[in-house]
């Protein structure tokens, strides 16, 4: 199926990955090999499928090494939509992360989504791939990937997607990924993760996810945080918009 205007869609997400200085919490990654926690709690105003107001819990895990890094990341939302309570969104993932020399790693990761207002009543992705730090400093962290996937949607109602009504839809994509983390300055740090997945079952359908996050220590256990994720699917089915967006604002609890 053709894209509209696809370009224009790309180059401004792209300009939002590149500009975002606000979302996720950011669990501490120290090469120690260590398990280390994060947890964070506070409100979040949606706009796209739905306009909601919601409370925000979301769980990290991560445990680095000097060559590996394994992380894991959980989040529910709760709220009204439309002046309606409604359980709004649930996700959790993990990656893991391998170095084949200094500078290129190996990757694999499983993703779970749950988000009845986009008609998404399950969504599970599977994704392995190779990527390269561009960029490795306690300061500044650069990386880039590139690997292939298989995504599963299972819809809440049967609806038009591609061309055909589908109750289901299951497509092989590639996974294109760029992450960045800065530390700003001693207590202020910033990470986003931008990745595109082009379509391979269906040519010219694709979807794009941006996470990007600051966080303010106030003291070595909590953190202040403001954020924004925003998801893009050219072609969600009939009725529904391309864009979902969500900002985040919370207090971290830090166990380390």
């Amino acid at each position: 199926m053709p894209l509209r205007k696809p370009l224009r869609h790309i180059v401004l997400i792209a300009i939002a990955a590149a500009t975002a200085c606000a979302a996720q919490a950011q669990v501490t990654l120290k090469p120690d090999g260590k398990w280390r926690y994060l947890l964070t709690a506070g409100a979040n105003a949606t706009s796209g499928n739905a306009d909601t107001t919601q409370f925000n819990a979301t769980g990290e895990a991560a445990k680095v090494s000097d060559h590996d890094k394994l992380t894991f990341r959980a989040q529910g939302n709760y709220g009204k939509v439309n002046g309606v309570a409604s359980t709004q969104r649930y996700l959790a993932g993990g990656q893991y992360n391998r170095d084949i020399s200094p500078r290129s790693f190996y990757f694999g990761s499983a993703d779970f989504l749950r988000d009845r207002p986009a008609n998404i009543a399950n969504r599970y992705s599977l994704a392995g791939g190779v990527g390269r730090h561009m960029v490795r400093r306690d300061d500044l962290t650069f990386d880039i990937s590139v690997g292939i996937g298989r995504t599963q949607d299972d819809y809440v109602a049967p609806t038009s997607v591609l061309g055909e009504i589908r109750n289901k839809y299951g497509r092989t994509e590639l996974v294109l990924a760029e992450e960045t983390s800065h530390l700003l300055t001693t207590n202020t740090k910033l990470r986003q993760k931008f990745t595109l997945y082009p379509n391979i079952t269906d040519t010219g359908a694709y979807r794009a996810l941006l996470d990007a996050g600051i966080s303010v220590a106030m003291t070595n256990t909590l953190s202040l945080t403001a954020g924004i994720n925003y998801r893009y699917d050219s072609d969600p089915g009939i009725g529904l918009k391309r864009g979902d967006a969500s900002f985040v604002t919370g207090v971290s609890l830090r166990f380390d």
